[in-house]
């Protein structure tokens, strides 16, 4: 899948990782609001006692946590990602709820330090299209699967559905200059037939992919604004780094984009990810 012309790969995993070594917290304090997401992918993944799971692009380890209480006692999950203090966040979760079959190691996703074929399963929710070479990550995926083994993903739908995050893009299209350095979209799999073709192209079978629609609950567009922060990575480094008379002027101005959305005292906000499933 081809970049934007002025796509400086270096450059956006350096702001990436910083982003969300800043939103650590925030984003796992989130997870309720991706919770049927989560559970949708887990239950497509259909995990069992005993089994080695790889999570890619962890974070606050949400989804290998989860993973890792389903694979118990013999299993085991290996939780990775390029943002050391996402991971340690998630590893201070797991310790507090006595989890000891997850270990979290910093890694790239397109650049595994794994054997070949040393897992059951590998996870990747809401990652491949962060990925500067997602074709990279794929071909890796399959690489550390074992024959047999599944690959299980999410990834956000078109532009048109998902408002959860579009309406705060919007608010910042209509009030910043457009960024200096172009970002690949995170609906640039957002279509079946564009998720099974990259998943084809690297090699899988029996692939499969379902829907998954979910709405969001905010008291508030305040509370939306800041939801969207804990989600953005490198976007939400950027802003954090805006005067803060510009930062309270999009605080302020996102109320507007989120007016067709208000219900009763609040706002309630859609969004649609795929849940794909292929094997090795």
């Amino acid at each position: 899948m081809t970049q934007p012309p002025t796509f400086d790969p270096r450059r956006f995993k350096q702001q990436e990782r910083k982003g969300f070594n800043r939103i650590a917290a925030a984003y796992a304090d989130g997870a309720h609001l991706r919770a049927t997401l989560a559970q949708a992918l887990l239950a497509e993944a259909a995990l069992q006692p005993g089994q080695r799971v790889l999570d890619l692009a962890s974070g606050p380890c949400l989804l290998a946590r989860e993973a890792a209480a389903k694979v118990a006692p013999e299993g085991w999950v290996l939780a990775t990602d390029i943002a050391e203090a996402m991971l340690a966040e998630g590893a201070r979760r797991a310790q507090a709820d006595a989890c000891n079959t997850l270990v979290c190691a910093a890694a790239d996703a397109e650049h595994l330090c794994l054997p070949d074929a040393a897992f059951d399963r590998v996870l990747a929710g809401l990652a491949l299209f962060m990925f500067p070479h997602p074709e990279r990550a794929l071909a890796e995926a399959r690489r550390v699967l074992r024959p047999g083994g599944r690959l299980v993903l999410s990834v956000w739908g078109t532009e048109k559905e998902v408002p959860l995050i579009t309406r705060a893009q919007a608010c910042i299209a209509r009030l910043l200059p457009a960024p200096r350095v172009a970002r690949p979209s995170v609906f640039r799999f957002g279509t079946p037939t564009v998720l099974e073709a990259a998943l084809s192209d690297a090699g899988f079978t029996d692939i499969r992919i379902t829907p998954c629609c979910f709405d969001c609950r905010f008291d508030d567009a305040q509370t939306y604004w800041d939801a969207f922060l804990s989600l953005a990575g490198g976007a939400a480094e950027a802003l954090a780094q805006l005067p803060g008379s510009v930062q309270q002027r999009l605080r302020a101005a996102v109320a507007e984009e989120l007016a067709p959305h208000r219900k009763g005292s609040g706002y309630t906000v859609q969004a649609r990810a795929l849940v794909a499933s292929a094997v090795r």
